[in-house]
């Protein structure tokens, strides 16, 4: 599905899911475009609070593929993208210390 409503044009806010670097994961905050865009978008599983991956990029860098809560992946335009709030994941260290403590209760 292509979205060819918004058009705006100028520098990428740096904290939108357009700016996320290739391969890093976000979780998503706020959409701010139209409320028929955003439902549109919330429909496809882009919901305030999941994780988002940027997976790859198209060539020339867009479209950019997304990975939604690790099960959808979906094709989103930058000038879509720029529109979309989101915070950096910050369970990454977390992550890391439960897999430790893992490894070493099984031994």
């Amino acid at each position: 599905m292509i979205f060819n409503f918004i058009s705006e044009k100028g520098p990428v806010p740096d904290d939108s899911l357009a700016a996320l670097p290739e391969g890093r994961r976000a979780v998503l905050h706020e959409f701010t475009m139209p409320s028929a865009i955003a439902e549109h978008l919330m429909n496809l599983g882009f919901v305030p609070g999941v994780e988002v991956v940027a997976a790859r990029s198209c060539p020339g860098g867009d479209p950019r593929i997304y990975r939604v809560d690790d099960c959808t992946e979906v094709a989103l335009r930058r000038d879509v993208s720029r529109h979309i709030v989101v915070r950096p994941v910050e369970s990454a260290p977390a992550l890391e210390l439960v897999a430790a403590s893992v490894e070493g209760a099984i031994g």
